[in-house]
């Protein structure tokens, strides 16, 4: 059997806890999952998804949803107000 090494990565709490429930419904552990990624990682020799800037529109999406977050605060006082507003965006396409 081949030497191992361990890796330590910080992750946040809920997305540890979160990812770990997914993979267990795949039968996977986190370790798994890590080799996984390592070895396409390393058949590719690329990252095996793709990477992108987000274009301005995705980046005033994410900060406005960092304000939202930050002052918590909603965008509408109701979820009737957001499909109003959803649906008068798409009659104006």
């Amino acid at each position: 059997m081949a030497a191992t090494a361990m890796i330590h990565v910080r992750v946040d709490d809920e997305i540890k806890t979160q990812a770990t429930e997914t993979l267990a419904m795949m039968g996977l552990s986190v370790s798994d999952a890590v080799r996984v990624f390592l070895k396409r990682v390393v058949v590719e020799q690329a990252m095996p998804f793709e990477i992108r800037v987000p274009n301005i529109e995705t980046r005033a999406a994410m900060a406005e949803a960092d304000e939202i977050v930050r002052a918590r605060r909603a965008r509408f006082a109701t979820s009737q107000e957001m499909f109003d507003a959803l649906e008068k965006e798409a009659g104006k396409r």
